[in-house]
């Protein structure tokens, strides 16, 4: 099993999370850029993921919804920044739970021999609202929908195999 490097150094407003796939870069892009397949991995199993939006270009928005099965939700949005391309994504992101704490996060995509490494590069506005966000447990979260993304690089990679 993979596990996710998860950076937070003291003093300085950005987290850096390095986490390698067993699967070719273009399944993590489209693991990351297709909104059907993006919401069967990211985030908690125990939440049904609503897209509500997710438009995939320089300046376009996306929000999702995360719903437990008690009817509780915790929505998300933001704005994509350039071009979204196999080689990286920038976006801006906001818990709706705490309004007016956005970060900015760069997230990119280096493929080798088949295996992918994703990084992300998220800069809060102080080093608090980065702190905030590592205790509200965002490295279960985090850990937790990258199990799940294994899973469904898995099934892609079984499903391309069968189509070839």
């Amino acid at each position: 099993m993979a596990t996710t490097d998860i950076d937070a150094p003291a003093g300085v407003p950005f987290i850096d999370m390095r986490r390698e796939f067993d699967a070719p870069v273009e399944l993590l892009y489209r693991a990351y850029s297709e909104p059907e397949l993006l919401k069967q991995w990211l985030g908690p199993r125990q939440y049904e993921m609503i897209v509500d939006e997710y438009d995939l270009r320089d300046g376009g928005r996306y929000r999702y919804i995360h719903r437990g099965a008690d009817g509780d939700e915790h929505a998300f949005h933001g704005v994509f920044h350039g071009p979204q391309t196999i080689e990286g994504m920038l976006q801006t992101f906001e818990y709706e739970g705490a309004p007016g704490h956005v970060s900015l996060d760069r997230l990119t995509f280096g493929g080798r021999g088949g295996r992918t490494v994703v990084r992300t590069h998220s800069t809060f506005e102080s080093v608090e609202a980065r702190d905030a966000m590592v205790e509200a447990g965002m490295a279960s979260g985090v850990n937790e929908g990258f199990e799940r993304l294994d899973e469904l690089l898995a099934s892609m990679r079984v499903g391309a195999a069968a189509g070839a």
